[in-house]
């Protein structure tokens, strides 16, 4: 039986540091889960690689039986709702012993929203 990986899927953007937050979003999650759990990996819709085929791809290749798809997104909008299924179906297609799951973007779990907004008060006091 394989492991279980996670990407974490984001936007991307020109700017290298860009990613910088989510680096540390993935090691922590690393920390979390322990290594041997499974891969914890990031991917980007565009700009910045990997892409999300080649992060399952490689998750696949290290011997991940699931591979669940975390949006880093505040929210659903177009391209969680338009692009995001797209890919999944080519990742489905390419990789159709694994099994891939997807999750809603992290911007809208309340527990995301709850530490989000204990933040911006904490920001507003100091």
């Amino acid at each position: 039986m394989g492991s279980h990986g996670v990407v974490l899927f984001a936007h991307g953007a020109r700017d290298p540091r860009w990613a910088e937050p989510f680096e540390r979003l993935r090691a922590r999650l690393l920390e979390l889960r322990g290594e041997a759990a499974g891969p914890v990996s990031l991917a980007f819709l565009e700009l910045m690689t990997p892409g999300l085929p080649e992060a399952v791809a490689a998750q696949v290749a290290a011997g991940a039986a699931v591979v669940s798809v975390v949006p880093v997104f505040f929210g659903q909008g177009g391209h969680v709702r338009r692009d995001l299924p797209v890919i999944l179906d080519q990742c489905r297609s390419a990789n159709p012993s694994v099994e891939i799951r997807c999750s809603t973007a992290v911007g809208e779990d309340a527990e995301v929203i709850e530490a989000i907004a204990i933040y911006c008060l904490r920001q507003a006091l100091v």
